[in-house]
């Protein structure tokens, strides 16, 4: 059965989605299972990042990251005693961070445009692909 790519939005810090970088893997909604399991192998993932860091005011609004999901499935880590956060593996790709701003008016999944920042309360959702493409290009435009 051919698997058809879809395309997501997770929404973390820019600290946390460099950590999620640096070791191939993601997190969505602080560790949850049920989003990780909605992804398949191929589907894409762009990050963004409200925040440069999660316990601060300071903003990035800002795409951080855009990667593939890997074939493995969603795993559990120990990170403490008190966190066991769920993962997924990505292939993450070289690319710049783009601020949203500038393409809040030709984003379909941002409906008001006054309030472009209500889906980002989600966590993680499905985007189409033309919103995919506007965002994919920008980041990856100046990336050789």
């Amino acid at each position: 059965m051919e698997h058809n790519e879809r395309y997501w939005i997770v929404v973390a810090s820019k600290d946390h989605v460099k950590r999620g970088i640096d070791g191939g893997f993601m997190q969505a909604n602080h560790g949850k299972l049920p989003p990780l399991k909605r992804l398949k192998e191929n589907d894409w993932v762009i990050f963004y990042s409200s925040k440069k860091i999660m316990e601060t005011a300071d903003k990035c609004q800002a795409f951080t990251a855009i990667g593939k999901v890997k074939a493995e499935e969603p795993y559990l880590v120990n990170v403490s005693e008190n966190f066991k956060p769920y993962r997924r593996n990505i292939n993450f790709f070289h690319c710049d961070e783009v601020s949203i701003l500038p393409l809040v008016a030709d984003l379909e999944f941002i409906e008001n445009k006054k309030s472009w920042g209500y889906p980002f309360r989600f966590g993680f959702f499905e985007i189409k692909k033309p919103d995919f493409d506007l965002i994919s290009k920008k980041m990856m435009e100046n990336v050789r």
